[in-house]
């Protein structure tokens, strides 16, 4: 099986399996590999008590980008470390996406940055994380 073709079999299979992309509410766009994108409308559910979308929720949609574009090489990757810093408050109805590219990809370790963005380009979180591969097979037939 070629990478492209692994690394969207993978993004299917947690698309369909993690049950946060539900919860959420996120939407797959791209994948490559070492790469994802993924989409999220938000909605009231996603309100904090301030009236901006919850930070949690900014983390976990590029959180879900980064475990796609970990995992998109066919082995299991767990994250080590993630940081977050949030640049602008994300409204209610905002259409933004998460963005996740391999920096780094080694034996053991691997490196990606994270952006969140408004439909229109304006970055409003930033993320760097590392994760630990291990031999095991994402997709065990």
């Amino acid at each position: 099986m070629d990478a492209l073709t692994v690394a969207k079999k993978v993004a299917d299979y947690i698309a369909k399996n993690d049950r946060l992309v539900g919860l959420l509410g996120a939407e797959v766009v791209d994948v490559a590999p070492g790469y994802a994108k993924l989409k999220l409308v938000v909605q009231d559910k996603h309100m904090n008590a301030a009236g901006v979308c919850q930070g949690g929720v900014i983390f976990t949609l590029a959180d879900l980008a980064f475990a796609i574009a970990s995992n998109s090489h066919g082995k299991v990757a767990l994250a080590l470390d993630v940081s977050i810093s949030y640049l602008k408050a994300v409204n209610l109805g905002d259409v933004i996406y998460a963005e996740a590219k391999e920096e780094h990809l080694g034996n053991r370790t691997a490196t990606y940055i994270m952006r969140v963005f408004r439909g229109s380009g304006e970055q409003v979180a930033l993320l760097k994380g590392t994760v630990y591969r291990f031999d095991r097979e994402f997709l065990a037939e």
